[in-house]
């Protein structure tokens, strides 16, 4: 009798390297000329960046310059969910930008129905906000992995503690 083995499927976003990516980015906005003597800026509160800006323009600016840092940082940019543009004072424009953490219950349950139609011997159960694969074949992990990977969810997934 083989011993089952199990990988969880999570969705988590690692707080110090989008710290770093804040950093980099309000660097290379305060060198360039398109934004010299503007009042932008970016900060992280709790679990959410504030992105603050003169216009719309230059929001739009400013978000390609913090996720091109944040995609070189690895940090998954489907976890953001970004809420509307709002007037904010001095004439400038504030939005937020939420950053979702752990796997929601329609994505769970996506991900739980594509196991079950895949017709692999393996069992899934969602704890909380990740999900729990096991089976016995380790090549049919392997496949839900791989199957996971390609799914249209709205959060970007890793997959740990693979044993």
């Amino acid at each position: 009798m083989s011993k089952e083995s199990s990988f969880d499927i999570v969705s988590k976003v690692d707080f110090s390297e989008v710290t770093n990516a804040i950093n980099i980015a309000m660097k290379e906005i305060s060198t360039r000329y398109d934004f010299k003597g503007s009042k932008s800026d970016i900060k992280l509160d709790k679990e959410e960046l504030v992105l603050l800006s003169d216009d719309e323009f230059k929001m739009e600016q400013l978000k390609d310059v913090l996720l091109s840092k944040l995609i070189k940082r690895g940090i998954p940019v489907k976890n953001l969910d970004y809420s509307k543009i709002e007037g904010a004072s001095g004439g400038t424009v504030r939005q937020r930008a939420k950053l979702v953490q752990g796997i929601d219950k329609d994505n769970a349950k996506k991900i739980n129905t594509l196991i079950k139609n895949s017709g692999l011997k393996v069992k899934s159960q969602v704890q909380d906000d990740q999900v729990r694969v096991t089976g016995k074949n380790r090549d049919d992990l392997q496949k839900i992995i791989a199957a996971v990977k390609e799914a249209d969810l709205t959060v970007d997934v890793q997959f740990v503690n693979y044993r």
